[in-house]
């Protein structure tokens, strides 16, 4: 058996309710980690996820690389995007049960990695239920600890752009990888990913329902999705 828990980030997108419609027609949810910005570009569209049984976490207000600016700066993109992800949740008419957390980039803070984690426990943020992950680094690199939302395995759909040696084809080639370069294998029997998947309106451009080729070919393959649970 192969399992995994579907991460989105950077929503909400103008392609953001296609996403969920599909979805939603393979009884998936996902945790879409949402950036203040996008959300006050595109608000009602975050409302249509959440109303759509989707999951909205904090992806900061405006998306920065974490270690590269002050403590005090992260919090205030932190509390600024909880404020709208809580008047949006109002909005939508949906309890909010949940505040998930995930760094943009990945980019847990560097030297102010340990005060981050401290100030989003002892503010209420959730951690997935991550128990699944079978990868001995991710318990070797406190992943399995932190309280953000990491992944291990990043689709990287992203890459496809005007100008961009990374096509369509690669996106398939990494999944087919038994010793992927990064991540954990995709395919193999035993195990469970946390897998991040983008809303890119850049990359429905290029790639017309690319959410939907990819995942198909995921859940083609034998890969069953769970419902993310949170401590």
């Amino acid at each position: 058996m192969i399992t995994a828990i579907l991460t989105i980030d950077d929503v909400p997108s103008r392609n953001t309710p296609a996403i969920v419609d599909y979805l939603n027609s393979k009884e998936i949810t996902a945790v879409m980690f949402a950036v203040g910005k996008n959300i006050e570009k595109y608000r009602d569209n975050a409302i249509y996820a959440l109303r759509h049984g989707m999951i909205l976490g904090n992806h900061t207000y405006s998306h920065p690389y974490c270690s590269r600016i002050a403590f005090e700066e992260v919090i205030e993109e932190i509390e600024k995007n909880e404020k709208i992800l809580d008047g949006i949740y109002k909005d939508a008419g949906v309890i909010r049960r949940y505040k998930p957390f995930r760094f943009p980039y990945g980019d847990k803070g560097g030297e102010n990695k340990k005060a981050l984690q401290s100030y989003l426990r002892k503010n209420g943020f959730s951690k997935l239920n991550d128990s699944q992950i079978p990868f001995k680094w991710w318990r070797e690199g406190e992943l399995s600890t932190d309280i953000d939302t990491f992944w291990t395995y990043d689709v990287a759909e992203y890459n496809i752009r005007t100008g961009s040696s990374f096509t369509e084809e690669d996106v398939y080639k990494r999944m087919d990888a038994e010793s992927p370069q990064n991540g954990g294998e995709l395919f193999k029997d035993g195990n469970s990913n946390i897998i991040l998947l983008h809303a890119h309106d850049e990359t429905e451009e290029m790639v017309p329902e690319y959410y939907r080729k990819y995942l198909d070919y995921i859940l083609e393959r034998g890969v069953q999705f769970l419902k993310p649970e949170f401590f």
